[in-house]
């Protein structure tokens, strides 16, 4: 079992930016892919971004390509979702999620989210 605990949301406004934190607990970090995803109220869960168990290979959605950076710490056990130039259609709650090495999707653990809202 994984545990993840994502912080760092809170209110922005458009054009400004956070930074996203997952602590994760429980295996060993460096053996799994991390990954973001976000959903909006009324909208299906949303892929952001993920990062491969190896470092180096990183994956973006489409609609936060060139804004959005994962990155990751295994000396803290920690993903950090970058967020720059953000726009209010961010406007979302973010999860983290994890999966063993290079495992077939779906992520199978997931932390409890946190809330991203960009004001206009």
């Amino acid at each position: 079992q994984v545990q993840l605990v994502e912080s760092g949301g809170g209110l922005v406004q458009a054009g400004g930016s956070l930074r996203l934190s997952c602590a994760a607990s429980g295996r060993t970090f460096s053996s799994y892919s991390m990954g973001w995803f976000r959903q909006a109220p009324g909208k299906e869960r949303e892929f952001v971004a993920d990062i491969r168990w190896s470092g180096g290979s990183t994956a973006y959605g489409d609609s936060v390509k060139g804004r959005f950076t994962i990155s990751r710490d295994n000396a803290k056990n920690t993903v950090y979702l970058q967020m720059d130039s953000l726009k209010t259609e961010d406007t979302a709650v973010y999860y983290c999620a994890a999966k063993y090495r290079d495992s077939a999707p779906p992520y199978k653990y997931w932390g409890q989210g946190t809330q991203v809202t960009v004001s206009s």
